[in-house]
Order: structure tokens, then sequence, then C-alpha cells
């Protein structure tokens, strides 16, 4: 009942329009006034200790170095030399949209920054070329959810912070500890790798089905002019990735590498941006930031209240008993995400969720960085689903298409992201194997 209560007000006050962040501080402020008596002074020492958490300092770093790069001319950079490598084939620039997604993905950690970045160029440049714009459209705002998918990633980040210190029961009373963001992050590679190509598949058999135009085959040494020109931009993979796991910094010192990098390259390398813009870029990131931590902050004193509460141990002994079983749950879980992830903001999601169904995915034998990464793919397929869909809404200020159309449009591959989620969920080698083989 106590469950029933707290999510019935979180409930009534996302109905009337109400910012996330804000509904669930007045749903934590309500329930502690009127139906609790927890002292404030616990809640007050929760919440700083809740928002110290060095791993955080990763998000507005994560934004600054994305913001950088999509001012600047990476993302142009990057399609020139994608588009110079497949788009000889069938959909040839479906697929340069396809991999120019996953190239910038590994760069800017989110998901519409990516579509918008990659988008903005490429869904003209298909129309010019004799595409449908459905195509380009549908291409570009699922291909985008690759950026929350492939490491960097902040929704993972997220997933992390709401996750950490928690110390879960396995199935045998083990003790189960939370996932790190350097675990998680190397295990977005393989499945991120895996749904890019699976995406880059459709678009070539429906570019091949309804034969698309195709672009002539790029000779080498444009394909290696183009790398040279983009190779500053690439290297900012390396750099995060290598660091992290060649042990020279943490997923947060990578955080803040990788922003001042993207900085000196925007800068002093490419020349896009002036001096006299950063301070625009820094109060856009610090704008972006700002809404995330706030939501952040709200998420854990709403995560305190239902530990508090025994509510996701409660409903972790519920579930159990229900004799669903791991298929079972994983199979609920998913669908309850993918409703969820219709109406509202994967950031969000993830912190309210994940303190919830951890345990219960513990319990049953659940590995928490599989968990971790079935959550993400949700989020990716909620930024691409109405009515509230992130990635529906820039490709459709893109391609000047309403929104029932970008939708209609973006099916194919929104039934690909689907199939792909069921593998990702019920084969957890996929999310495991990399980890694994590095001993993380």
């Amino acid at each position: 009942m106590t469950a029933l209560l707290i999510f019935a007000i979180l409930a009534v006050l996302l109905i009337t329009g109400m910012p996330v962040s804000i509904a669930l501080g007045l749903t934590v402020f309500t329930f502690l006034f009127g139906f609790t008596d927890i002292p404030m002074d616990s809640i007050a020492l929760k919440l700083f200790t809740g928002i110290e958490k060095f791993e955080i300092m990763a998000i507005p770093f994560f934004i600054l170095a994305g913001n950088f790069l999509t001012h600047g001319g990476v993302a142009r950079r990057m399609i020139r030399f994608a588009t110079s490598m497949v788009g000889h084939w069938y959909g040839g620039m479906g697929l340069a949209a396809v991999l120019s997604c996953a190239l910038f993905a590994a760069i800017s950690g989110s998901s519409p920054a990516t579509v918008m970045a990659v988008g903005s160029i490429l869904i003209p440049a298909m129309v010019r070329q004799g595409y449908p714009p459905q195509f380009g459209v549908g291409t570009v705002a699922t291909s985008g959810g690759l950026g929350i998918l492939i490491p960097p990633s902040i929704v993972m980040v997220m997933y992390a912070v709401a996750t950490s210190g928690m110390v879960a029961t396995g199935p045998n009373g083990e003790q189960v500890l939370s996932a790190s963001i350097g675990t998680l992050f190397m295990a977005g590679v393989i499945p991120g790798l895996m749904l890019a190509t699976m995406l880059g598949t459709t678009t070539t058999y429906r570019a091949w089905k309804y034969q698309y135009p195709r672009m002539p085959r790029a000779p080498w040494s444009e394909r290696l002019k183009a790398l040279r020109e983009s190779i500053w931009g690439l290297m900012l993979i390396v750099i995060i990735m290598g660091g992290i796991y060649g042990g020279i910094f943490t997923p947060t010192e990578a955080a803040a590498v990788s922003a001042v990098y993207a900085f000196v390259i925007a800068v002093w390398v490419y020349k896009d941006i002036r001096l006299r813009d950063v301070p625009r870029v820094l109060l856009a990131s610090a704008a972006m930031s700002a809404m995330l931590l706030y939501i952040i902050t709200n998420a854990v004193m709403f995560a305190f209240i239902l530990t508090s509460e025994q509510i996701p141990q409660t409903l972790s002994a519920w579930i159990v008993d229900l004799g669903l079983g791991k298929i079972g749950f994983l199979m609920v879980v998913n669908l309850m995400l993918l409703v969820i992830g219709m109406v509202m903001e994967p950031s969000a999601i993830v912190l309210i969720m994940a303190p919830i169904l951890y345990p219960v995915a513990v319990k049953l034998g659940v590995d928490p960085v599989h968990f971790g990464i079935m959550l993400v793919v949700n989020m990716e397929i909620g930024l691409c689903t109405p009515p509230v869909g992130l990635n529906l809404y820039v490709a459709s200020s893109l391609s000047k298409l309403g929104l029932t159309e970008v939708t209609r449009a973006s099916w194919p591959w929104l039934l690909t992201a689907l199939c792909f989620l069921a593998l990702v969920t019920y084969i957890p080698e996929i999310s495991l194997f990399l980890p694994r083989a590095l001993g993380l």
C-alpha cells in the first residue's frame, strides 16, 4: 500500500504536465510530511551524501565535450569519412548515417545530440541525392539512439550512480556489488557495434528493395584524405577508452580530459569555434548539466524514501514468490520500460526504476552489468517512440515532417531495435563477454 501511495502521488503530478524533477521532489515531501515519520535531518544527510559521488562529475564533462564537438565541424568531417567508405553500397548515404551515428556516439554520449549533429547534414543531403525524406529521417532518428549505447554514455553513468553503493543479495544469498562505470562502458561496445550492424543491414535491404540511388565509389586517395581530416575527432575515442582501460585515468577523469581535448581541437586545431563563442557553449552545457543534476538530486531523495519503506526488498520478495523466474521477470521489465519510455525521459526512468528493479534482478540471478545494458537498450528504443521520443522531435524539426510521419518512417529500424532488445535480454554474453575477457 505504501508503494502504491508513493507512485500514485508521482503519477498524479506527472499527469498535470509537471517536470519530472519537480514531480519527484514534491512526491518526496508530500510523503514525508503526510505519511511517514522519517526525520528531515536524515533526508538532508542522504541528499548531500547521495550527490557528492565522484562519478556524477563525469556527466557535465561529457556534456561539455559533446557540445564542443557538435558546435564544431567534427561531425561534418566524420560524415565525409563515413560516406567515402560506404557511400557506393545500396543505401550508401543511409549506411553513412548509421556509421556516422556510431562514430559520433563514441565521442558524445548523448542520443539527441547525435541525431542533431548527423541529421542536420545527412537528411538534406539524402533528399538532394534522390532518397525519400522518410528514409533519411527513419535511419537517423533510430541510429541516433546509438549515442547512449556506444560508450561513453551519459545514461550508463546514470545507472551506475543510481545503483552505486547498493549491495544486493544473489539467488544463493551471496552479496553482489553494483556495476562500475568502466565495466558498463566496456560492456556497451559489442552491443553497440552489433546494433549498428543490424540497423545498417535494415538500411541496405530497404535501399535494395526500393532501388534507391547509390553514390560512385570513392577512390582511396579521397578516403585517406577524409580519414586524415577526421582523425583528430576519432582520436577522442582512443583517448577515452584507451585511457580508462589502460589504467591512466578513471571514467570521471576521462570525461574531464575529453572536454579539454574537444575544446582544443574545436578552437585551435579545426578552428570551427572562435574563442568568443566558447562562453555560449559553456552556458548551454551548464544549463543541460543543471537540469540533469537537479533530476539526480530529487531521484536520490526518492530512492531513499523507497529504501526506507523497504519497498525494493518487499517487491523483490513478492516477484520471487510469484515464480516468474529470470525469463519471465526480464520480459515483464522490458514491457514495463518500453511503455514508460514512451512518456518519460531516459535519465529520469533510470534514476527512478534502477534502484527498485536492481535488487529484484540480482535476487533472480541477473548480472548487474547485463541488466544495465538491457536498461540502456530500452531507453534507446524509448527515445524513438511517441509521444515523448526526443529523437523523433529532433528529426522532425530537421526534416520539417510531422511527428506522425517521422514515427511511421522509423518503424522498420525500430522493429530491428526491438529484435536486438530480445537478443541482448536473453543472451547475456553479448554484454558480458568483453568485460569478462578483460577481467572486469
